[in-house]
C-alpha cells in the first residue's frame, strides 16, 4: 500500500507543506482542519483531500487572510461545511476548550450594531457580575466578535461597531477589576503586548480574571518596547510576564530570548497568534484562556 493510500501522519505532512506540526495541531483544533482518516491501529491520518484543504489555507494566509477567514475558505472550496458560529473564531485567548456561545450573544450584537452603547455596556456589566471574566469572554465577547467579524466580510461595514464594542467590553473589564479584593500581596503579573502589536482585549481580559482571584497585575499595553518591557521586569520582579501578539507581523520571536532572566525566576508566557517563529528556550506558548490562567497559577504560592 502506498504512502497516499495510508494516508499521512503529520510529521509527513509538515515536511510536505513547510508547515510546523504546532501549527498543524492549532489549524485542526481551532478551524477544523485536521485529519479525516484512521489507520488500521486507530491513528488520524491526513488524505489527499485534507492536505489540499491545508494547501489552499497556506496560500490564503500568504495572501494575507487572517487564519479563521483563510480556513472557511480553504473548508467552503474544497466541499467541507463552514463552521458554526464560534468554532473558528480568531484566537482571541478563546479556541480550543472555549464553552458555547451564551444567550446573551444576540442582544450584545444587536446593541452594538445600533451603536447603543447603554445597552452594550449593561449586558456585559451583567454577565460578569453574574459569571465572572472567563465564561464572559469565552461565551459572550468572542461570539459577538466573531458575528461581528462576519458580518464585515459580508458587507464591507461595521467597524464603527467593532470599535464601540471594543471600547465598553475594555470599560467593562476595567470596572469588574476594581470592585475585586485588593491583591493578596505576591508578586506582580506583568502583561504587555508586542511591540507594535495594537490589539489589546486578551491582556485587558486576562488582568481582569487575574484580579478576580486576588492577583496583582500591571498593564503596559499596545505597542511595548522591548527595551521598556526589560525595564519594567528589573523594576517589578513580576511572577510572571505574558506578552500577546495578534498579527504575524509583531510576533517576533528573537526579542524575547534579550528579555532579563530574574531571580527569583519570572516565567515568561506568550499568547497569541502572531508568535510562528520557533520560541526560545524557557519561554511558555498557550493558545486558551484557560492555559494562560493556568500557567500564571503555577507561578504563585
Amino acid at each position: 500500500m502506498s504512502e497516499e493510500e495510508a494516508g499521512y501522519g503529520i510529521g509527513a505532512v509538515s515536511r510536505l507543506l513547510g508547515v510546523p506540526a504546532p501549527t498543524l495541531r492549532t489549524w485542526n483544533l481551532r478551524y477544523g482542519l485536521g485529519p479525516s482518516r484512521r489507520s488500521a491501529g486507530g491513528h488520524r491520518r491526513y488524505d489527499a483531500a485534507d492536505l489540499h484543504r491545508l494547501r489552499e489555507m497556506k496560500r490564503l494566509i500568504a495572501e494575507g487572510l487572517p487564519p479563521a477567514e483563510a480556513a472557511r475558505h480553504a473548508l467552503t472550496r474544497t466541499g467541507e461545511p463552514a463552521r458554526a458560529p464560534g468554532e473558528a473564531r480568531p484566537a482571541e485567548l478563546g479556541g480550543a476548550g472555549a464553552e458555547p456561545a451564551g444567550a446573551g450573544v444576540t442582544p450584545l450584537v444587536r446593541a452594538a450594531f445600533v451603536l447603543d452603547s447603554h445597552a452594550v455596556t449593561r449586558l456585559l456589566e451583567s454577565s460578569l457580575a453574574a459569571h465572572g471574566v472567563r465564561p464572559t469572554w469565552e461565551r459572550l465577547v468572542l461570539p459577538a466578535f466573531d458575528a461581528v467579524c462576519r458580518r464585515q466580510d459580508d458587507s464591507g461595514a461595521g467597524i464603527d461597531v467593532e470599535h464601540l464594542l471594543s471600547d465598553r467590553i475594555l470599560a467593562a473589564l476595567h470596572g469588574h477589576a476594581l470592585r475585586q479584593a485588593a491583591p493578596a500581596g505576591r508578586r506582580p503579573v506583568l502583561l504587555a503586548c508586542a511591540e507594535d502589536e495594537q490589539h489589546t482585549l486578551p491582556v485587558h481580559a486576562l488582568s481582569a480574571a487575574l484580579a478576580e482571584e486576588g492577583v496583582e497585575t500591571r498593564v503596559l499595553g499596545a505597542r511595548t518596547p522591548y527595551a521598556a518591557l526589560a525595564h519594567a521586569m528589573r523594576r517589578l520582579h513580576p511572577a510572571a510576564v505574558f506578552v500577546w501578539s495578534q498579527q504575524e507581523l509583531t510576533g517576533a520571536t528573537a526579542p524575547l530570548a534579550a528579555l532579563p532572566r530574574l531571580r527569583p525566576a519570572a516565567r515568561l508566557i506568550v499568547g497569541g497568534r502572531g508568535w510562528r517563529e520557533a520560541l526560545p528556550e524557557g519561554v511558555i506558548r498557550v493558545d486558551t484562556f484557560r492555559e494562560a490562567l493556568a500557567q500564571v497559577r503555577r507561578t504563585l504560592p
